[in-house]
């Protein structure tokens, strides 16, 4: 049994920032033990954890989210592909949803957002009198995902304009 791995060879090996690790471990998503002189040693299977918390970050979980998954782990060994897939099934709707929304962004990038600016030439036709303020705050057309019928430049049935540009016209 070896002693663990040192902060440094922690974060050569997963190709993360000391810190990030020292802040992992303070938001509990990592555990250490220290030395009799007060270093950190991580087990070897906090290369996997590290990885999967980075994973987690990139389909967009938060800190509380990844450390519910982490702790549902087991301690007593390194987690295997078992315990990958079925935490990972769980996330595939969340990175679906994902997926959506950040389609919608790119097919109505070039149109009204719905933030209430009232500056552009536009927003007179997409946004007249600040409707979109009624709906609450921020880029409403974004997060309520609909411009509201009519909208200059808005196809009814978004499919014929992904036809025109060149993009695929079925999910």
């Amino acid at each position: 049994m070896d002693d663990g791995l040192t902060i440094g060879a922690l974060s050569a090996r997963a190709g993360v920032a000391p810190s990030a690790l020292r802040y992992y471990e303070s938001e509990g998503l990592l555990h250490a033990e220290r030395t009799s002189v007060g270093q950190r040693r991580y087990p070897r299977d906090a290369l996997r954890r590290v990885a999967f918390v980075r994973a987690a970050q990139r389909v967009g979980l938060t800190l509380d989210e990844i450390r519910e998954a982490l702790s549902s782990l087991p301690d007593s060994r390194t987690p295997d592909r078992h315990d990958w897939a079925n935490l990972s099934r769980l996330w595939r709707p969340r990175v679906d949803e994902q997926i959506r929304l950040l389609e919608q962004l790119r097919d109505r990038l070039e149109g009204c957002i719905g933030c209430g600016c009232l500056s552009l030439e536009l927003c007179r036709l997409f946004n007249p009198g600040d409707a979109a303020a009624e709906s609450g705050a921020g880029a409403r057309y974004l997060i309520a995902g609909s411009v509201p019928v009519g909208a200059p430049g808005e196809a009814e049935d978004p499919a014929p304009r992904r036809a025109r540009s060149g993009r695929r016209t079925s999910s």
